[in-house]
């Protein structure tokens, strides 16, 4: 690994330990420090921004992406009051997970602590700069952040604004690390840092997470890709499966809770498929349907990669199913495990695709939309973890900790024949 490389690993794991135990009022006026500071010195955020966009514009990347890399002094408000409601929520680090008197007296518990170094890898919106390092801050963790060269400008000016603010609190400044360097080696050298990193979380795309997932030495918290489902069963209200079909693909298409596949039972489709087709396209949506859909009105012909597809845009795969469980087995095929919906009104109907569908969230009746950390009212995330361990659905606060098993005594002695009591601990 470069030098570089290693002189900002080591500060965060330096800085790791001595965050760890702090209590929940300096990190708290760090992150309110940090909300100032970006607030006033936005001009200077906004002018390091403007050569990213510049950039971007000059190698002919699209509006819609860099709108997503913009800055200006109110993004930059907005994202100064989300750090401010990091500040306000409680602090996990040290919440007992359970606990218990044991039988041979012992008193045991689980208390939540915090990963230790968080890398973050992620693609051009620079508000996950900040977002990704008040989350970490907030629940005792260093972060090492690797956004992407597109937005390289931005994060630098970003990181030294927020380190400007944490050197006059208790919170150690190495806490938060910008990766050097812009090329692929450098995020390589991020995913091999095990033993110096504890773990790895990247938002973006597919490409990009799959990359992580199979190059890192570091665990990996997956976390973003989704092809979510509405199937619309023979029981539904037509009315509102309309709405939540719409709702779902449209409201904003370019993010991972939006739906980007939609299944009809075949009992419903005559009386759905036309009211469906006409609402999607009002809504500016294009789609890509089977050949039972097309039977219905224009569309473009489906292909296998149209429902494998996570679209991120106006375009909606569908497909007629003659069952929920034909319907399952769609979603089980193509789904990312991440939000899949049913629209009916037979609760045996529901609780069956509830009890069938593997993903990390399951809708009844509402939009895939509300798979978020702050519709959950967790306040904030740093991701929607589509894996089975660890963590699983929108990641919060608690999401960013481990645990600790403390267990204490009186002089408790281990024998074969079991618990001896040597005698009290203190005078």
């Amino acid at each position: 690994m470069s030098e570089e490389f290693l002189k900002v690993a080591h500060a965060a794991r330096e800085a790791a330990a001595e965050l760890a135990p702090l209590p929940r009022a300096p990190k708290d006026r760090a992150l309110r420090a940090i909300a100032d500071a970006l607030v006033a010195h936005a001009a200077e955020l906004v002018e390091a921004n403007a050569e990213d966009v510049e950039r971007a514009r000059a190698q002919g990347t699209s509006e819609s992406m860099i709108d997503r890399l913009r800055l200006d002094e109110a993004r930059i408000g907005a994202i100064a009051e989300a750090v401010r409601q990091v500040a306000d929520l409680p602090d996990p680090v040290g919440e007992v997970v359970r606990g218990s008197t044991l039988p041979n007296g012992l008193e045991l518990r689980q208390v939540r602590v915090p990963l230790g170094v968080i890398g973050i890898i992620y693609e051009g919106r620079p508000n996950v700069t900040v977002d990704a390092a008040a989350l970490c801050l907030k629940s005792g963790n260093a972060v090492l952040l690797r956004g992407s060269s597109s937005a390289y400008s931005s994060n630098a000016a970003l990181v030294r604004v927020m380190l400007d603010a944490l050197a006059a609190t208790q919170v150690p400044a190495g806490a938060v690390q910008l990766v050097p360097g812009r090329t692929r080696e450098s995020v390589k050298e991020l995913m091999r840092a095990r033993g110096l990193v504890d773990v790895l979380i990247p938002r973006g795309g597919a490409s990009l997470i799959n990359s992580v997932v199979e190059e890192s030495t570091v665990p990996v918290i997956e976390t973003g890709v989704g092809n979510c489902h509405v199937y619309v069963d023979a029981e539904a209200d037509l009315d509102l499966a309309v709405q939540i079909l719409v709702n779902s693909k449209a409201q904003r298409p370019s993010v991972c809770n939006a739906a980007e596949t939609f299944l009809v039972h075949a009992g419903v489709a005559d009386a759905f498929v036309p009211r469906a087709l006409r609402a999607l396209a009002e809504a500016g949506v294009t789609v890509h349907g089977d050949e039972r859909i097309a039977g219905y009105g224009e569309v473009v012909p489906a292909t296998e990669e149209d429902f494998q597809a996570e679209y991120l845009s106006l375009d909606i795969a569908a497909a007629v199913v003659g069952s929920l469980e034909e319907a399952v087995a769609h979603i089980r095929r193509y789904g990312s495990g991440h939000t899949d919906a049913i629209v009916t009104r037979s609760q045996p109907a529901a609780r069956r695709f509830v009890a069938l569908v593997d993903s990390a969230a399951v809708a009844v009746n509402a939009s895939t939309r509300f798979t978020d950390g702050g519709e959950f009212g967790f306040g904030a995330e740093i991701g929607i973890s589509t894996q089975k361990l660890h963590a699983r659905g929108p990641m919060g606060l608690p999401e960013l900790t481990s645990t600790k098993w403390i267990y204490t005594g009186e002089g408790h002695l281990r024998t074969s024949e079991g618990t001896v009591v040597a005698g009290p601990a203190c005078g």
